[in-house]
């Protein structure tokens, strides 16, 4: 790890006052949520077994012979990514790092991490979804409804990788079955409060990204290339637009940025949990 680029972020960060972060899967990484390895054998050796896969993303889209033996993987996905806790408290130091700033988060993770951590939820901006959501799978309507009830009895109920026939979720309006609220394709339903994130988000943008403004610092933390355009692509354009920008990547083995902005830019590929420690 670089100290001296650790310095120079500290430096950075105590003379702004506002912070936008972009976060993608690498920050619940290094929180402890990884999706393979000893975490997915030990929740999910069962399915292995029967269907071969070896990461818990694999497992989201394939095929299960029913849709009991569906909702019980599902079940158990989402119980282990959204309503367990990390194990490790790195959501929780990023907090303690910009809590005194003007701050906003806009994310592709789906875990809920940011609100368990205590982040202002009026501040966040999901792109892709939340686990704790479902919706009608066709959908039929724009409405998206909390699971945790539902998620919990799956988990609870389930035996020999199937869940009881009447716990299959359907929706309330036309009774085909409900689905995940994650952006996996054309069906994915940008609900009210999806709207009203976005809203916000842009109404921070406004407020702040403007070449007349103090330095604003771009925190990318665990992007990688699956879609670039939703966070990468947008910092790297604000801060070129912004001479009072400065972009930070911390992504361990993917923290990149174009030549043109080498000189307002700082790039630490190392383990994100580990760099916040310095920090805080």
């Amino acid at each position: 790890m670089d100290n001296l680029k650790i310095e120079r972020i500290k430096t950075i960060l105590s003379e702004t006052d506002v912070v936008i972060v972009g976060a993608g899967a690498g920050l619940s990484t290094a929180a402890g949520f990884t999706y393979s390895g000893q975490r997915f054998d030990r929740y999910f050796s069962d399915f292995a077994v029967k269907y071969g896969f070896n990461d818990m993303y694999s497992g989201g889209f394939y095929p299960f012979d029913s849709a009991e033996e569906h909702w019980a993987y599902w079940s158990r996905y989402v119980m282990i990514n959204r309503y367990m806790d990390p194990p490790k408290p790195v959501y929780q130091k990023l907090l303690s790092l910009i809590r005194e700033k003007e701050y906003f988060v806009i994310t592709t993770n789906v875990d809920h991490c940011f609100q368990k951590a205590g982040f202002d939820k009026h501040r966040l901006f999901y792109t892709q979804g939340d686990y704790g959501l479902f919706q009608c799978s066709v959908p039929c309507h724009s409405k998206t409804y909390d699971n945790e009830l539902q998620i919990l009895s799956m988990y609870q109920a389930q035996k020999e990788m199937k869940i009881p026939t009447e716990l299959i979720p359907h929706c309330p309006v036309c009774g085909r079955q409900m689905c995940m609220n994650l952006r996996a394709d054309e069906t994915f339903v940008q609900d009210e409060g999806w709207y009203e994130a976005a809203a916000r988000y842009e109404k921070f943008l406004e407020k702040h990204h403007v070449p007349e403004h103090k330095r604003i610092v771009l925190l990318e933390l665990g992007v990688g290339a699956n879609t670039p355009g939703i966070i990468k692509y947008p910092f790297w354009r604000m801060t070129a637009q912004n001479a009072n920008a400065i972009y930070i990547s911390i992504n361990l083995g993917d923290a990149t940025v174009p030549e043109a902005l080498l000189g307002r830019s700082i790039c630490i590929n190392a383990d994100i949990g580990k760099v916040l420690d310095a920090f805080v």
